[in-house]
This record gives C-alpha cells, sequence and structure tokens, in this order.
C-alpha cells in the first residue's frame, strides 16, 4: 500500500482544457483500487451520510483546517446546503464546492470557493464529499444509477445518468470509507478537477495537492466514534420522518382522490340527487373516521330542513328524519356568508361561537346529540349555495381537524355542487319535456274540440239560414223553429269564445279580485237562477238545497264565485240522468273556513282522472266520440278562479256511475254582513233586499259580458 501511495502523480493531468471532462471521479478512484468494490445508496442515505461527515469538521477543534471538497452536481441542491457551507468555510480555509451553474456561481459564496463546471461533465451526474483532516479523513463518491433507453429495453440498469432524477427514491452507485489513502487519491482527483475549471486557483491549491502524500501515513487520533454514530442515527431518523410524512401525504391524496372519484363515477352512473347524496355520506364517514356525517340539501333563508342523508359510528344516536334548525343557528349563517368555505370547531365547550350567547341555539345542539367537534362545509356552485356537509365527533374526546381533512370536505363539497345541480338540471329538462308533450297534447286536444264545437253549430246556423233564404213559403212556426235553432248555436259558439278569453285572463294574472264579505246562500241562488234559466224542470235532475240559515258570511268576489258555481251546477246537469239527483250542502269547517258541496248521481269519475278533470280539454269521453258537448274548459276556469280567491277545489268519487262530488273551500269573512248575520239589530227587509240586488247586478255583469 505504501508503494503505491509513492506513485501518486500530483502534477496537472495531460490535456486538461475549460472542455468538459467525460471520465467519471468513482471510475477513477475504482481504477486507482482495483480491489475495491462499489454498493447502492439511496438519496436519503448519502444526505445523512453526508450531513455526518460535514459534522466532522463543525465539531472539530479551532485550529484544525482540514480540506473539503464537495460536489453538489447542480447549484440548486448546493444551495439547499449553502447556509452550512458558510460555517464549514468558517472553520477552514480549504473548502470547495463544484455545482453546475444555474447562476453567477463563482460570485456568490464569501468564505469559499465555488467552481462551476459545464453541465455535460461527468460531475453532473455524482455525489461526492471528502474531508481530509489531520488527524481524520472520510470520503464519500457516488455516480447516479439510471435507466437509459437501451437499458430500459433490456431491464439492466447503467451506472451513471443522463439527467438526475429528483426524488427520494434516486439511487447512487458509490463507495463511503474513512481509509486515509482512498480519501487521498479522491481528493487528488477532485482538485485537478478544480484546476482544470479554475485554472486562478492552481497557485493556491499546488500547496495543497504537494502536501496530500505527505499525510497518506499520518495515524488517526482516537478521536471517539461514537457522536458520529449518534449524528448519523439522527439524520437517518430525520429522513425516515420526512419520508414518512411525504407517504402519510401521499396517502391522504390518494385518499381523498380515491372519495373524489368514487363520488364522480357515482355522477356520471346516477343522475339521482339522493344516490349521489348517500355515497358522498357513506365515503366520507368511512375517509374520516366521524361519528356522525350528515349532508342535507337547503338554501340560505331556508329556517328547517329534514335530515335524510346520515352516516353514523356505533352506538351514535341517529338524526335521520329529524327537523335541522338553521335559521337561529349561528354556525349556519356563518357558513351562508359567500366568503366563508368552512367553519371547523375543535372543541364545542370553548368555543367562542356557542358560548354567547349563553342560550344560543348552536350550543343546545351540540349538548343535545353530545357533539364535542364540528366541521360544517356548504355545498355550492358558483356561488349557488345548495346544501351543507356536517362531520360531528361525539363524547368526551375532541379533535382537532386538520387542513387535510378540511380540503377534502371541501373538495368533496364542490363535487356535490356539481352534481345537484347536474341533477337538478336533467329534473327541469325532464318537467319541460313533459310540459311540452302536455301542450301538444292540449294543442290536439284544442284543435279537436274547438274543431267540433265550432263546426257543429256553424253547419247547423247554414242550414238554418238556408231554408229561411230558400223557402219564403214556409210555415211561420217553423220559421220560428229554425231562427230559435240558429240562435241557440249562436250562443253556444259565443260560450266557447267567452270560455278560451276568460282561461286565457285568469292564467296571465290579470284579472282584479274584489273581496267582499258575501252570503253563500245568495250566491248558490244566482247560480241556481241561469241554471233554471237555461234548464227546463222536465230536462235536469232535481237540485236540493242543505245550507244552514245561519252561516257566517264569506270573504270572496261574487261574480267569479258565482261563476264557478253555476259552471259545477251545470256540470252535475249535464252528467246526471234526468230520474237523478243534485244535492248542494255548507258547513262551516273550522273558524277561518267553509266549504261547499256539490254532489250529484251521475256518471262519476275513476279515481285516477280526479285531478285530470280539472286540465284543460279534459273529456271525459274523448273529443270525438262524446255524447255531451263542452270544450272541457269550465273545470280548468274553476280552478283558477278558486286559486285567485284564495280558496280551494277538488273532486271525489267512488268511481264510474257511482256519482261525484266537487268541494269549495271558501274562506270566511271577517267582518259581519248585517242583513245576514247580525244579532245586535234586527234584519230589516230593505237591507235584505240590497244584499241581493247587489249581487245579482255584480251577476248580471257576468251575463252581459259573456
Amino acid at each position: 500500500m505504501g508503494s503505491e501511495l509513492a506513485q501518486i502523480d500530483v502534477s496537472p493531468r495531460k490535456g486538461m482544457s475549460s472542455a468538459a471532462l467525460p471520465n467519471s471521479v468513482l471510475g477513477d478512484v475504482l481504477a486507482e483500487f482495483p480491489g475495491l468494490r462499489s454498493q447502492i445508496y439511496f438519496k436519503n442515505s448519502l444526505t445523512a451520510l453526508s450531513h455526518a461527515m460535514e459534522d466532522l469538521v463543525l465539531s472539530g477543534a479551532e485550529d484544525e483546517q482540514p480540506i473539503v471538497v464537495a460536489c453538489f452536481q447542480k447549484e440548486r441542491f448546493y444551495r439547499q446546503e449553502a447556509k452550512r457551507y458558510e460555517r464549514i468555510g468558517r472553520k477552514s480555509p480549504h473548502v470547495f464546492v463544484l455545482a453546475s451553474p444555474e447562476t453567477d456561481l463563482i460570485a456568490s459564496p464569501s468564505n469559499h470557493e465555488a467552481i462551476p463546471f459545464t453541465p455535460d461533465d461527468a460531475l453532473a451526474n455524482e455525489w461526492h464529499l471528502v474531508i481530509l483532516g489531520d488527524n481524520y479523513a472520510a470520503c464519500l463518491i457516488c455516480a447516479e444509477r439510471r435507466e437509459t433507453s437501451e437499458t430500459a429495453a433490456t431491464g439492466k440498469k447503467s451506472a451513471l445518468t443522463e439527467s438526475p432524477i429528483e426524488s427520494r427514491t434516486r439511487r447512487f452507485e458509490g463507495i463511503w470509507t474513512f481509509d486515509r489513502k482512498i480519501t487521498c487519491q479522491s481528493a487528488l482527483i477532485l482538485l485537478e478537477r478544480i484546476i482544470h475549471y479554475r485554472p486562478d486557483l492552481k497557485e493556491r491549491l499546488t500547496p495543497l495537492i504537494t502536501a496530500i502524500p505527505e499525510s497518506v501515513a499520518k495515524p488517526f487520533s482516537h478521536r471517539d466514534p461514537e457522536p458520529f454514530a449518534q449524528r448519523l442515527m439522527t439524520y437517518l431518523q430525520t429522513g425516515q420522518n420526512k419520508l414518512t410524512k411525504a407517504y402519510q401525504n401521499i396517502a391522504n391524496k390518494e385518499r381523498r382522490e380515491r372519495l373524489i372519484n368514487s363520488i364522480s363515477s357515482t355522477i356520471r352512473q346516477s343522475l339521482n340527487p339522493d344516490e349521489v347524496l348517500v355515497i358522498a355520506t357513506k365515503e366520507l364517514s368511512k375517509a374520516l373516521r366521524v361519528c356522525r356525517c350528515l349532508v342535507y340539501r337547503c338554501q340560505v333563508g331556508d329556517e328547517t330542513t329534514e335530515i335524510v342523508h346520515e352516516a353514523l359510528a356505533a352506538n351514535v344516536p341517529a338524526l335521520a328524519g329529524n327537523s335541522w334548525m338553521l335559521k337561529d343557528n349561528p354556525l349556519f349563517q356563518a357558513i351562508a356568508q359567500d366568503d366563508v368555505t368552512a367553519v371547523a370547531i375543535a372543541d364545542t365547550a370553548c368555543d367562542e361561537r356557542l358560548l354567547e350567547p349563553a342560550d344560543n341555539l348552536a350550543q343546545q345542539v351540540a349538548q343535545q346529540w353530545n357533539i364535542t367537534s364540528w366541521l360544517l362545509v356548504p355545498v355550492r356552485y358558483r356561488d349557488k349555495f345548495l346544501g351543507v356537509i356536517e362531520l360531528h365527533h361525539c363524547g368526551s374526546f375532541t379533535h382537532t381537524w386538520s387542513q387535510d381533512e378540511v380540503s377534502l370536505v371541501e373538495a368533496v363539497a364542490v363535487q356535490l355542487g356539481g352534481a345537484l345541480l347536474q341533477a337538478q338540471a336533467y329534473a327541469d329538462l325532464e318537467n319541460f319535456s313533459e310540459q311540452l308533450e302536455v301542450l301538444n297534447q292540449t294543442r290536439s286536444n284544442l284543435i279537436a274540440i274547438t274543431g267540433h264545437e265550432l263546426r257543429t253549430p256553424l253547419s247547423t246556423i247554414r242550414v238554418c239560414l238556408e231554408s229561411l233564404a230558400s223557402e219564403p213559403d214556409m210555415a211561420q212556426e217553423l220559421r220560428q223553429i229554425m231562427l230559435e235553432t240558429a240562435l241557440d248555436d249562436a250562443d253556444r259558439m259565443r260560450y266557447l269564445v267567452q270560455d278560451f278569453l276568460t282561461l286565457s285572463r285568469l292564467e296571465s294574472g290579470r284579472v282584479p279580485w274584489n273581496l267582499e264579505p258575501l252570503s253563500v246562500q245568495e250566491c248558490v241562488d244566482l247560480a241556481l237562477s241561469g241554471i233554471y234559466t237555461r234548464l227546463d224542470a222536465s230536462v235536469r235532475p232535481a237540485i236540493i238545497l242543505k245550507i244552514p240559515a245561519h252561516l257566517s258570511p264569506i270573504e270572496s268576489d261574487g261574480e267569479w264565485l258565482v261563476e264557478v258555481l253555476s259552471k259545477l251546477l251545470d256540470n252535475a246537469c249535464k252528467f246526471t240522468p234526468n230520474d237523478g239527483k243534485i244535492v248542494v250542502t255548507a258547513y262551516e269547517v273550522d273558524d277561518n273556513n267553509l266549504q261547499i258541496t256539490i254532489a250529484d248521481t251521475g256518471r262519476g269519475i275513476e279515481e285516477n282522472q280526479l285531478e285530470a278533470v280539472f286540465d284543460r280539454f279534459y273529456q271525459a269521453e274523448g273529443s270525438l266520440r262524446r255524447t255531451v258537448g263542452g270544450t272541457g274548459l269550465g273545470l280548468a276556469i274553476c280552478r283558477q278562479i278558486m286559486k285567485g280567491l284564495g280558496g280551494r277545489v277538488w273532486a271525489e268519487s267512488e268511481g264510474r256511475e257511482c256519482g261525484s262530488e266537487f268541494h269549495l273551500l271558501v274562506p270566511i269573512a271577517d267582518e259581519i254582513i248585517p242583513a245576514i248575520t247580525s244579532d245586535s239589530a234586527p234584519v230589516s227587509d230593505s237591507t235584505v233586499s240590497l244584499s241581493r240586488e247587489a249581487i245579482r247586478a255584480k251577476y248580471r255583469k257576468i251575463v252581459q259580458s259573456t
């Protein structure tokens, strides 16, 4: 070994220039010492070894001035350790750092030398640290391994890399030793590289190069190796902790992505918002291991909402089916603000939002349901508030919500917002499609019904007029019949047009409602007077009135209420045989409402048609095979009128041929009509006459307008 050291050539090698050197330092060292065997190191291990070796210098005596040569591949790796090398530079004047420059590397250091080399130099692929002192020596000579396109195909690894893989799994091949001879040879090789790139340092480095062979024979001091081993273990543990945290972050991100992907997959597979909410609730509860997870839909101004979607841990009471208070809950009001993305409470027992005022709703809820830690995240889509995600930890232990947990819930809330809006859009589209189908059916019915209702009277009128015109000698009695027939069919056409105009006005909301106290008996009498005028007693069923004499007055518009009663009575007469009967009853349901019922023994209505009869152009028999005339607009008009009057109309029947009942629910008037219900003063005949005349006058306006 000694003879080999004597042969070390300390003179500059031939052929050195400013050009890049393709030969590897590791290769040169292994060539000098054929017996050495390289090992594989990961980046974390090399970092720990480098720091422990550097601590040999930092912890050394003040009079020790070791040679320190480091190669950091790229400048950015050196910048991460720059402050550390500032400290090392204060311990020794012989500190040299090589790196592939990315800035003005030479001008940067203040107390040590920085030597840039060209990026295509073999050093760009290597990690070196050589420390040579009087009493100790250590060297770390490594080259990064990588897969080239050629070795990737064969599956073999290359000892050199073209570009570093910047990750914690980077692998290096090399040697680490305290052998003084190997350290001296490595120092000589690196110092020659420095002279190659910095000829201006030759004069300064020559004494060091000359002295290195003489230091080979120097003995090691008896320094305790335990501090080095402890530092090395500390750095390894620190690196392992960082790696563990990195793995935890990766696991958290993976869990977050998996949860979001699960919800996204559900969104793609289903447009049912309830199914999406069920998946989100279940997956969030499982991912975050909370005691209770709630997801509910609501708006900013809602006072309450019902809990439907919930996921629970064992032995946690369920909230599903309960009404959840929102309006007076300070936590809900907080997340309802546009700029708030989450409200996280680690301990409900000491959070000021639950303590002031002392009896606020959130505090009561936390106590009732044993909530110790609370997280609320709003579900929004483009600033539209759609709902809330709530997570609860219950019991005696509190939980501090981490930023990762909050971020995960916020990411899920974003997905839910898009899903709910997408589902709502699909539901609206289906609703529009149904409406278009209804409109299309309405159009078909309109064409069929108006064609039938207009063509028939027009044909009759034409026949009558042609007969009158072509037969001047027609008998007077027959002539009168022809004229009356033509007039009746003209009225029929006029009623048809009037129904169209009336329904159009009602649906457009352009009808003024003149509400006032009215007598139910008077309104029914006026409606019946129209029926008696149009239908002879021989062709109409018996009509029976069961209206108490002292009913409370109703709050309504006389014109329109009589119109409703007239149409319901007319329908009852139309579909009830002559030997049947119609019964009109009225009674007070409660202090605020009075109900009028028109029951008949006629054709009846099937159960599944009880709502459809109020649709426009509805015909029980079909538009072209009807035995009873009509446009199918009467009941639609009745529903629109009752809606405007603040009441309600509905039908009941036990089925075909079982008769039917039509009910009106009308508000009771606040003030009392003296002519009807006053007990404090006698009712005069003139007062009653005036009341009846007022209603009759209003009804005459309807008759005149039609």
